[in-house]
């Protein structure tokens, strides 16, 4: 943050970049939109199944996190592109970790929705 920025016209541009980074997300990166897409079938039954406040909690908050570890793995692999699409050792433990971090986010979705839902 620039030193003569206000605390709003700096909001303003953190949501501005945001926004940004989800239309790249939109535009580049197909599994977010396959996520996205699927988010329009799985929060309404996250709505629709959870009984209590708590549980559409746990339902709708393990989903956001794998959209934000995707987002975050997709961070990580657009850095790595930018520095070099040549294969190395590094680069690609890099891109093998953030696949690791959405995956475990999918465990512990699936794990969650499967917990609450045969309870």
């Amino acid at each position: 943050m620039k030193p003569d920025h206000r605390p709003l016209e700096h909001l303003f541009h953190a949501t501005k970049w945001s926004w940004q980074g989800l239309k790249a997300a939109w535009q580049y990166e197909q599994s977010f939109r396959i996520e996205v897409l699927a988010s329009c079938f799985i929060v309404p039954l996250a709505f629709y199944l959870g009984e209590t406040p708590i549980e559409r909690v746990l339902l709708l908050g393990t989903w956001v996190l794998v959209l934000i570890v995707e987002l975050l793995n997709s961070g990580i692999e657009a850095a790595i592109d930018r520095i070099s699409t040549e294969h190395h050792e590094l680069s690609g433990r890099a891109k093998d970790l953030g696949s690791a971090a959405v995956f475990l986010c999918n465990i512990t979705f699936v794990g969650t929705w499967l917990l609450i839902l045969l309870n």
